[in-house]
């Protein structure tokens, strides 16, 4: 077909199934899938890469680009996925939801790829994830942690997914873990009550611990001053303080508290895991500060875990985090779904069907909800560096 005579018709259709998506996002539920008829797949495999590689959080995007592209370039070094290589699409989502949404449609419809590995954020990915579930092209996003992201009316989500836990995971490993191995039977509660992400955790936190909160009390995103809330529970009879929230907060929160004389442990959910929260603390300031993650290069997961430490330092001239181990392991989790797929639809089914699947972050099995099963981390900080790292089994 002559691509010049066809441009007008081929934009003139593109824009007619923006707009027709559009409406259909606004006046239809987002578990609808009848009308998603997915992508096929060509001679690559394409996967569409929705990043926060500017804006608020391009911490977690840049990093995660980084693991993304180690494993592209292994898989295609490797032979490809039975002989097709992989073909990156990359949109930066600037850090904004509308935009993370905005960039699934286009990587959808216009570069018509075959999963899309983004956003990191909560927020991001429920925005995004109304247009895979339209389009037909599974969304697995790294890091996204909110409850129901991957479902809707008690239903699963048919085209998304996740490669790491759930908020309310996240919280009662901090329960646990706080109780538990720090003996810390009274603490304060300080979260961002801004964020989905930190209210969740915080939730699921008092759900299940079984001490006592002496404080509770919020902050919001964008916050920089937090001496007031400080100064109302430093001299509180206390163990420890558990921050749910994102670095970008939780590092200066980290910095006052320290500034103030607050020496108790802090403890925090994935948000922690980036140098940007050591930047805005302290390095000195990090010293009994401890986060959840599912990954630390602390402990030896695997031998893959082991490698891909060596050959992300080979590359970028430093360790990855935990971001970018799930960015990494995400682009494997598709290679393994497309190995027996003609299409987006049948890529998605069979990573709903992923057992046993060996990752750089560890062993993950897909439940009915799209969640991985898999081991949580309990990352303890020294001098702004991961000092140990001690695996929780959360009880049930």
């Amino acid at each position: 077909m002559n691509k010049k005579l066809t441009l007008g018709f081929g934009v003139a259709v593109v824009i007619a199934v923006l707009a027709a998506l559009a409406f259909t996002v606004g006046n239809k539920k987002p578990d609808e899938t009848a009308s998603a008829t997915g992508t096929p797949i060509g001679n690559t495999i394409k996967i569409g890469v929705n990043l926060e590689l500017t804006g608020a959080v391009a911490a977690y995007g840049t990093v995660a680009q980084k693991g993304v592209q180690l494993a592209t370039e292994e898989i295609n070094a490797n032979g490809g996925v039975n002989g097709k290589k992989i073909q990156l699409v990359t949109k930066d989502n600037k850090s904004d939801n509308a935009e993370a949404s905005t960039a699934t449609t286009n990587l959808a419809i216009r570069s018509k790829v075959n999963a899309i590995i983004g956003p990191m954020t909560s927020g991001a990915t429920a925005a995004a994830s109304l247009n895979a579930q339209k389009t037909g092209v599974p969304l697995l996003t790294p890091a996204g942690t909110q409850d129901d992201l991957t479902v809707s009316g008690g239903k699963t989500k048919q085209f998304v997914f996740r490669a790491t836990f759930q908020d309310s995971f996240q919280g009662k490993v901090l329960a646990q873990y706080a109780f538990d191995n720090l003996n810390a039977k009274r603490v304060v509660l300080y979260y961002d009550n801004s964020s989905d992400y930190a209210k969740g955790i915080a939730q699921a936190f008092q759900k299940a611990y079984k001490g006592q909160i002496v404080s509770t009390a919020t902050f919001a995103s964008g916050d920089k001053d937090f001496q007031s809330a400080l100064t109302k529970f430093k001299d509180l009879d206390y163990d420890a303080i558990v921050m749910p929230g994102y670095y970008t907060e939780t590092g200066i929160i980290t910095k006052q508290a320290r500034d103030m004389g607050i020496d108790k442990p802090i403890l925090g959910p994935d948000g922690f895991s980036d140098a940007t929260f050591i930047q805005l603390a302290g390095a000195a300031n990090t010293n009994n500060v401890y986060y959840v993650s599912g990954y630390s290069t602390k402990t030896s997961l695997s031998q893959k875990a082991d490698d891909f430490i060596k050959n992300y330092q080979a590359k970028y001239g430093e360790e990855p985090n935990m971001f970018a181990a799930l960015a990494y392991d995400s682009v494997y989790m598709i290679a393994d779904a497309a190995k027996h797929a003609n299409d987006s639809v049948e890529l998605a089914n069979n990573l709903a069907k992923l057992k046993g699947f060996q990752g750089v972050t560890g062993e993950m099995t897909i439940d009915a909800q799209h969640n991985p099963i898999k081991t949580a981390l309990m990352v303890r900080m020294k001098d702004g560096k991961e000092d140990t790292a001690t695996a929780v089994t959360v009880a049930k």
